[in-house]
C-alpha cells in the first residue's frame, strides 16, 4: 500500500490560508508557520508534520491532494470539515 510523507497547516479562513501560502511561496519556513498558526494540535507541535499517511487514513479531500497532488508544492486552501488546510506532500513511496 502506498504511503506519503505530508505536512499541513490548519486554519479557519481562506484569507489566512492564502496569506500563509503566499509567505511560504516567498520563502517563509513552513514548519515555523505551522507551529505559530496551525489549529491542529498534533501538527502544530511537529511543525505541521503528520508523518506517513496511507490512502483512506485522512478525509477524502485531504487524501486526494496527498496521493494525486504535485510533490513539494503547497496545495490549498483545501476545505474539509475541520477547516482549511495548506498541504505539502514531501514524498510518496
Amino acid at each position: 500500500m502506498p504511503v506519503a510523507g505530508v505536512r499541513h497547516i490548519l486554519v479557519k479562513s481562506n484569507e489566512e490560508a492564502n496569506r500563509l501560502r503566499d509567505r511560504i511561496v516567498k520563502g517563509a519556513d513552513f514548519g515555523k508557520l505551522a507551529k505559530q498558526f496551525s489549529l491542529c494540535p498534533s501538527g502544530k507541535k511537529a511543525g505541521g508534520d503528520l508523518g506517513e499517511v496511507r490512502p483512506g487514513q485522512m478525509v477524502k479531500q485531504f487524501d486526494k491532494v496527498v496521493f494525486k497532488g504535485e510533490l513539494l508544492k503547497v496545495h490549498g486552501p483545501v476545505k474539509t470539515q475541520f477547516g482549511l488546510h495548506l498541504i505539502q506532500v514531501l514524498y510518496r513511496a
